[in-house]
């Protein structure tokens, strides 16, 4: 098997989307991981980042992604992690694949979820990084303001 590719999608109030595995995935069903797969033959590892993001969400980031870290998995095989952002909510998600698609708060992710090995110190270590600097610099009422959250990315902190 070739290199892996994942996204980890940020939204303006800064919840992280991660996919439930479902009990058919042929490794770690049933547990929570970032959205993304298997890199094709000639595509680099961004492509299919945005690939694997569309085919399981329907999203696309809003301004592309930036590369945080790159972990090797074996000597064959690295996997390629990602970060971007978007202004869609959860009823713009739609399940290309997996038993759930979620977009979950810092404390969520925390609260004793089953996760695919190394998903849970990859969330942690992303959380705690400067990459992490979405705001929302405003309350979001979806009855006053449906479709302008005042989203700001701030410069890297540190």
């Amino acid at each position: 098997m070739g290199d892996v590719a994942a996204v980890l999608l940020v939204d303006p109030a800064g919840s992280v989307l991660l996919q439930l595995r479902d009990g058919n995935a042929p490794s770690h069903p049933h547990a929570w991981c970032v959205p993304g797969g298997h890199c094709e033959p000639g595509e680099t590892p961004e492509q299919a980042a945005l690939r694997e993001l569309a085919e399981e969400t329907g999203l696309r980031p809003e301004h592309g992604l930036r590369l945080f870290c790159r972990r090797q998995l074996n000597p064959q095989r690295t996997a390629h992690y990602y970060f971007g952002s978007t202004r869609a909510r959860q009823c713009d998600v739609r399940l290309g694949e997996g038993a759930a698609m979620e977009f979950l708060r810092p404390d969520q992710i925390s609260d004793g979820r089953p996760f695919a090995p190394g998903s849970a110190s990859l969330l942690a270590e992303f959380l705690a990084s400067p990459h992490y600097a979405w705001r929302v610099t405003a309350p979001y009422d979806p009855l006053h303001d449906p479709g302008r959250r005042q989203v700001r990315a701030l410069h890297h902190q540190g």
